[in-house]
């Protein structure tokens, strides 16, 4: 059964393509499974060393390694000291270049710094330098104000001149407010966001990347510990996540799906804690695969496309959990499981 079609087909791999229609002498890898475009991870920084301060290679590899043989073949990384390349063993890669930080916001020494009147050019640089996206820190923690309104839309209208994206970190109320209407292409985290926003969004096609893997075992940390300035900010901006994600998908925001930091392989995680938040099991698990890979420009299970499949014995739209336990990976043509 092809996903999201739900449609019985044959799908066979030539030439590293997709294709459709059985073909004699074809070997069978797989029968009666369903099969769904490789699942995709938006927020992932693999190969980061300690909070940001560095890049390794070979954790890279590693890291990278372990999304594939989880299904995972489309890695978006907003965000990494270095810009490694495209390697064909690994899944494809979306780097951002370096996260664009102004003073005061982001781990001391880590990401780019720069001022807010040199935001813009390196958000530009940070783009045509690697695949079109950059990332900027748009807030910090409490205290801390956002990178003021007309200094962001400077940003993404320098960006958007160019033809790029722009990706905003995003966990205050003013750091959302700021990333919708400057209308960055995506909120990563969107703590605090005011429902009012979301019309806006919808209609400009931002996305929401809550990152709900990121935040949940600090969360469960802190709950039962004292209570404290950020300790109730961090608690509070998890139940607005948790409040704020069916609200988006009513309203016809993309909820996508991403792990953030030292969860590499684990967007199956990802997506039950979006079906745990109220969305339908289609679109959690499309927020891993054929949606995320809509919204980003890549393409799904198609004719033609990349062979890029996943395949799992169990519907995983009625039950998330199938993603953790896929029957067959094929990436780039080539079987991997």
């Amino acid at each position: 059964m092809v996903l999201p079609e739900r449609e019985e087909r044959v799908v066979r791999v030539d030439g590293g393509r997709v294709r459709f229609g059985e073909v004699p002498g074809c070997e069978v890898v797989a029968d009666g499974v369903w099969l769904a475009p490789g699942l995709v991870d938006l927020h992932a920084h693999p190969g980061v060393v300690g909070r940001a301060e560095g890049f390794d290679v070979g954790l890279f590899r590693e890291q990278m390694a372990a999304h594939r043989d989880a299904g995972v073949l489309l890695v978006r990384a907003p965000g990494l000291p270095e810009g490694p390349g495209d390697e064909p063993e690994l899944p494809r890669f979306l780097g951002s270049g370096r996260w664009l930080a102004t003073p005061g916001r982001f781990f001391a020494g880590a990401g780019r710094r720069v001022d807010e009147s040199g935001l813009a050019r390196a958000a530009v640089e940070e783009a045509l330098g690697f695949s079109g996206w950059c990332k900027v820190i748009g807030d910090w923690l409490p205290g801390v104000p956002a990178v003021p309104l007309d200094v962001l839309t400077g940003v993404v209208e320098a960006v958007h001149e160019v033809g790029g994206r722009v990706a905003v970190h995003c966990q205050s109320a003013e750091g959302s407010r700021n990333a919708v209407l400057a209308g960055a292409d995506s909120l990563e985290h969107g703590m605090f966001l005011d429902p009012d926003l979301l019309p806006v969004m919808a209609e400009r096609g931002t996305a929401l990347v809550p990152t709900f893997s990121g935040f949940a075992r600090t969360i469960a940390e802190l709950e039962g510990g004292p209570r404290g300035e950020l300790r109730d900010w961090l608690v509070a901006g998890w139940e607005s996540l948790r409040a704020i994600v069916p609200l988006a998908h009513r309203a016809g925001v993309r909820v996508l799906a991403g792990t953030d930091s030292e969860l590499h392989g684990a967007v199956a995680g990802e997506v039950e804690w979006l079906w745990r938040a109220g969305l339908p099991g289609d679109a959690a698990v499309g927020a891993a695969s054929w949606a995320a890979r809509e919204w980003l420009g890549a393409p799904g299970l198609v004719d033609g496309a990349p062979a890029d499949l996943v395949a799992f014995d169990r519907d995983p739209t009625e039950d998330p959990s199938a993603l953790r336990e896929p029957r067959r990976i094929v990436l780039r043509g080539r079987l991997v499981r």
